[in-house]
């Protein structure tokens, strides 16, 4: 009881700080749903393939068809596919080219209603437009900062997408400093029109390599899905810092055989840390995730 107590004390505190109205009903969020979200994952384009492969056979699903295309507002040409999973999606990239700057710090694409009023939500919610709106083969970009330095793809499509939802959404994993987690949370809840679902200021270091250790965590959700907020000095052991999603199933056990067997390599094995067991995973061409499944499921 007298951690629940603590913990509501603490969210009340962020609360106050980032003031109550990013935590009040307001406008609509121009987000659309959390299948709609990806994470952007570039790999050399020899190693596509190997990593389609890896990663489906983890998580299950589908991929796309594997096209050639320029997605930039400059010239480059790399090829472009879908991964849809129950467990999230995910935009890969092989470019053929070298890829133009600041293509590859984008964290993830997120699909909006309108991206003329959503890149003008953003910033006026605090971000900063690093790549002006621009044309696609199927609709149109821009790429946007967050305080901290998160970068982020928005994306809207000249056809209106289609996919399944999520049988679990992911999270997005975001490192922080302490100085700049309270102004990320504020303006990015005011842009997605989300929450604060907790905000644990003595979380287990153990999640981030550190046993002895605590840190911030704070756990948002919009209709872009889910964001972890990991708040730290930056003293990581790798491979902690270098993951941007972290993926929910059912069994990790199970998962972490399939990605072994699929060519993966498991760099952290399994710890149980308040309330769900994870582990960290390299896929073939260098994609670093977090697995993890709450206590109590699996078979």
């Amino acid at each position: 009881m007298r951690q629940l107590l603590l913990r509501g004390i603490a969210l009340a505190a962020l609360t106050t700080c980032i003031g109550t109205a990013a935590l009040a009903k307001g406008p609509a969020s121009p987000g659309v749903a959390p299948q709609y979200d990806t994470t952007h994952v570039y790999v050399e384009s020899g190693k596509v393939d190997a990593f389609v492969k890896s990663f489906l056979a983890t998580f299950g699903g589908e991929s796309t068809k594997h096209v050639v295309a320029t997605v930039t507002p400059t010239p480059s040409k790399t090829t472009s596919q879908l991964l849809l999973t129950p467990a999230g999606t995910v935009s890969l990239f092989g470019f053929q080219t070298p890829i133009p700057a600041p293509f590859g710090t984008e964290r993830t694409g997120y699909l909006v209603k309108d991206i003329d009023k959503a890149v003008e939500k953003a910033r006026k919610s605090g971000a900063e437009i690093v790549v002006a709106t621009f044309p696609d083969p199927i609709g149109r970009d821009a790429v946007i900062r967050w305080p901290g330095g998160v970068n982020m793809q928005l994306y809207w499509h000249t056809t209106t997408p289609h996919y399944q939802p999520l049988k679990t959404i992911p999270d997005n994993r975001v490192y922080l400093s302490p100085d700049r987690a309270n102004v990320f949370v504020k303006d990015f809840l005011a842009f997605s029109a989300g929450r604060i679902v907790s905000d644990e200021r003595k979380a287990n270091g153990l999640e981030i390599g550190r046993p002895k250790d605590h840190f911030r965590r704070i756990r948002l959700t919009s209709a872009f899905g889910n964001i972890e907020v990991l708040v730290t000095d930056g003293h990581l052991p790798y491979p902690y810092g270098h993951e941007m999603t972290g993926y929910e199933v059912a069994d990790l056990k199970d998962t972490l055989t399939k990605a072994e067997t699929s060519g993966a390599t498991i760099l952290v094995q399994p710890v149980t840390v308040e309330g769900r067991q994870s582990a960290m995973v390299e896929f073939p061409g260098g994609y670093i995730a977090e697995i993890h499944q709450p206590l109590g499921a699996g078979k």
